[in-house]
């Protein structure tokens, strides 16, 4: 039996990479997906797919970090789904200028708490009484492990937002375990997407991060995916307001203070 037959799934930022990649794994576990972007012909793109192999899917175009249009994508989305048990909150940018709190400017900071963080809190408080209404079911926040360990390489408004988004994971578990909505966070080690290659300039740079990860190399959007799906099945339904790790091992790794000073 397929791990999500009958769902009705909405994912955030499914236009290209990680969400991408969970909408097409949801859809081939018999979810009927809902893909948001707020790039509409990327969106509609990874509808067509899912489609063309097979699965069931509906796109809406907006832009998740503002009220009014958020609100506007929930209602069309409970509309077009009859319904939604699954939430994705996987939109979210790294911005190249977001670096150390003296040289980030301002509105850099803000932009990337509104996408990565401010997003979120909307999401939620447009889709928890839909999903009441359907019933109950799971949320899934895409955080990152610089939520729970410092980087070498400073991204202070990212690493706040991500911080923030695994607080609101927890704070939400509790207050609604006993209504059926279980809220859990994932937190990526550096993932292979068109998204973050663009900040790789070349090789060299890539190969100097790599050796920061056990495994030797980055994770794979499917990868996340998979633990995405896990956690939004019915196989997950005791797992409630954790923190689930997906790195390579990078934290629980001891880094030497020699691999410090060459970053």
């Amino acid at each position: 039996m397929m791990r999500l037959q009958g769902k009705k799934a909405l994912i955030t930022g499914a236009g290209q990479g990680i969400g991408k990649v969970a909408a097409m794994r949801f859809a081939k576990e018999g979810a009927t997906v809902c893909v948001v972007d707020i790039n509409g012909e990327a969106g509609r793109q990874t509808v067509e797919e899912i489609k063309s192999s097979g699965g069931h899917a509906v796109s809406v175009t907006g832009d998740v970090s503002n009220a009014e249009s958020c609100k506007a994508i929930f209602i069309e989305a409970e509309s077009a789904l009859s319904g939604i048990n699954v939430l994705f909150n996987n939109a979210g940018i790294r911005d190249a200028k977001d670096t150390n709190p003296v040289d980030t400017p301002l509105s850099v900071w803000e932009r990337t708490l509104e996408v990565n963080l401010t997003s979120i809190f909307l999401s939620c408080k447009y889709a928890i009484p839909a999903i009441l209404r359907s019933g109950g079911g799971s949320v899934i926040n895409n955080a990152s492990i610089v939520a729970v360990v410092g980087s070498v390489f400073p991204q202070i408004a990212y690493t706040a937002s991500k911080g923030g988004v695994t607080a609101l994971t927890r704070e939400l578990a509790i207050a609604y375990a006993r209504r059926g909505i279980r809220f859990n966070c994932i937190c990526p080690g550096p993932t292979r997407t068109e998204r973050l290659e663009v900040f790789f300039d070349g090789r060299e740079e890539f190969d100097s991060r790599r050796k920061f990860i056990p495994m030797g190399r980055m994770a794979e959007p499917i990868e996340i995916a998979n633990l995405a799906l896990f956690l939004a099945s019915d196989e997950a339904s005791y797992i409630n307001g954790a923190m689930n790790i997906i790195d390579g091992g990078i934290t629980g790794a001891y880094v030497a203070s020699d691999l410090l000073s060459d970053v």
